[in-house]
């Protein structure tokens, strides 16, 4: 057990390790992105540069920088902004965590009740009108672009019929803390999860068909329905412990990308200050510090996501489990 856990813990250092090299390294091989200029100011002298340079280190071999900065980020988290001069970079992410964090639970809520829904009804009625209705709808929902979607958004409950009275209670674009207003909250996140809800609505119904129908074709199903299981509780009981195992894969890679700012795009369009929008700022100014520091939170999610997935298979399929006591 030790073992495995240390091997895991390896794994995960290692890839980090590498994203955080390759981000460093695409940086500096970027046209336009030397930080001492963008520091110095527009129309520096060389002096001025020179002397930025040095006391940014930026004259120093690239690993040398390189270690300087994860030592700043990770041990005296004190790693400073190139663009917004003495902005730290880790209370900034740290801040904009838990508009991305409710922004996501919000929108894992839609995607998880109604994917479960449209999937478990789907394979139910399999062949039928309503089957294909449900996946026509699904495969409308996966492709229709979340930034789009967004903004049609916007345009709807913003614009043009904000003021009639199915839309009023729409409140304008931002972030209200849960502290300040729960009701606030909860109205501005409505929308905004819902929209990056949508296309996951449509993957995660097909997939849960899919894994369904597959389960039905299962020995412990036909043993089941052997013993009398009626059909309500070989869906909803055994056909849904046997197709977990994707399902919970996809949600738990998607929820912690989306954590780790993967919601960039629906958080730019409705002007949430998380994550993802702090990844587009670093992004559009080419602010390397703001960049490792989303990027690097975002692998760490992923990463935990995927070491938590290995150990919740065991717990939703019986048959991993009789394989490992055989061990």
């Amino acid at each position: 057990m030790m073992r495995a856990l240390l091997s895991r813990l390896g794994q995960m250092v290692l890839v980090l390790f590498g994203i955080s090299v390759l981000i460093f390294a695409v940086f500096f091989a970027t046209p336009g992105s030397d930080p001492s200029a963008r520091i110095a100011g527009r129309g520096a002298s060389q002096e001025v540069l020179a002397r930025v340079r040095a006391d940014y280190g930026f004259d120093r071999p690239l690993p040398v920088q390189y270690v300087r900065m994860m030592e700043k980020l990770f041990v005296t988290r004190d790693l400073t902004s190139f663009v917004d001069h003495g902005e730290r970079v880790v209370p900034e992410v740290l801040e904009a965590a838990p508009v991305t964090l409710s922004l996501v639970l919000f929108a894992s809520a839609f995607w998880l009740l109604l994917s479960l829904g449209i999937g478990i009804v789907s394979a139910m009625l399999r062949d039928t009108w309503a089957d294909r209705a449900l996946m026509g709808l699904s495969l409308l929902a996966l492709s229709m672009p979340v930034f789009w979607l967004g903004e049609m958004v916007n345009l709807v409950t913003q614009s043009r019929w904000h003021d009639a009275w199915a839309f009023s209670w729409v409140p304008p674009l931002g972030y209200t803390p849960f502290a300040r207003s729960p009701a606030g909250w909860a109205l501005g996140l409505l929308l905004p999860a819902f929209t990056l809800a949508v296309a996951f609505i449509g993957l995660y119904a097909r997939v849960l068909r899919a894994e369904l129908l597959q389960a039905m074709g299962d020995d412990a199903i036909r043993t089941a329905r052997a013993k009398g299981a009626g059909s309500a509780r070989l869906w909803l009981w055994h056909g849904l412990r046997l197709s977990w195992l994707s399902y919970v894969s996809l949600f738990g890679l998607d929820f912690a990308q989306l954590v780790g700012g993967g919601a960039l795009l629906v958080e730019v369009v409705f002007a949430l200050p998380g994550v993802g929008h702090l990844t587009y700022q670093g992004l559009n100014t080419l602010d390397l510090p703001l960049i490792m520091a989303t990027v690097m939170y975002a692998a760490v999610f992923v990463v935990l996501a995927n070491a938590a997935i290995d150990g919740l298979y065991a717990l939703l399929d019986p048959r991993i489990r009789e394989a490992r006591r055989g061990l």
